[in-house]
């Protein structure tokens, strides 16, 4: 049965979230803040200082801080795999979605995602899952070191994780589906180039994922 998997995020729940969780921004990015897509007010939550950067975040597209909505849609499988051996996961950078197909075909999901935020982070094409982690670590990667030296260097599993509570790695370098603590960059640019769900979507996405499931990001 095919199902549109929802946030399940109440107004006032997404409000608290947003006050009670930091975003890691480039240096002068603090100045712009984050609009709550539900009121169009800026969020109330100012990034908490010493806040663990996001591997995904390097600041909110001023330009684009609207979630895309109008164009989450939903595709059919077949004009972009061969098969569904292993399950297949196609990635829809218009639509700021991820949609994911099991490979008997008794199982569809329709996730909305965060999207890099500028064209020179993003890379299109064929790749797979080869790596599935629950409570990653993260590093940043040398460039994001080189663009901002006071990151740390290391960050541990737990709420203060950019990733998120579970990830998938794929077979290009330093590329993830992850999870998030910040839920205003889903819907959004807002990734250095990985993609994120919300925790609950990622979480039900690695339990129907496996190694070597196909990914394609369009």
């Amino acid at each position: 049965m095919t199902r549109i998997a929802t946030p399940a995020l109440h107004r006032r729940r997404f409000l608290a979230s947003s006050a009670a969780l930091g975003v890691a921004t480039v240096a002068g990015a603090a100045a712009a803040q984050a609009i709550d897509p539900y009121t169009g007010q800026p969020l109330q939550g100012a990034p908490a200082a010493g806040a663990t950067p996001d591997a995904g975040v390097v600041q909110f597209d001023t330009q684009d801080n609207r979630r895309n909505q109008s164009s989450f849609r939903m595709h059919d499988w077949q004009p972009f795999f061969d098969n569904l051996t292993n399950g297949a996961i196609l990635v829809d950078f218009t639509s700021r979605a991820l949609s994911f197909w099991s490979e008997d075909q008794t199982v569809f999901r329709l996730y909305p995602t965060s999207i890099p935020v500028s064209e020179d982070l993003t890379r299109k094409g064929r790749t797979e899952i080869i790596k599935k982690v629950e409570g990653p670590t993260w590093s940043p990667t040398p460039e994001m070191k080189k663009r901002n030296p006071e990151w740390p260097d290391f960050v541990p599993a737990g709420p203060d994780n950019p990733l998120g509570t579970h990830a998938l790695w794929l077979s290009w370098q330093y590329y993830r589906i992850h999870g998030t603590h910040d839920t205003r960059k889903i819907g959004r640019k807002s990734s250095n180039g990985c993609i994120g769900l919300y925790n609950e979507h990622i979480k039900e996405l690695y339990g129907l994922t496996k190694i070597g499931t196909q990914v394609l990001v369009i």
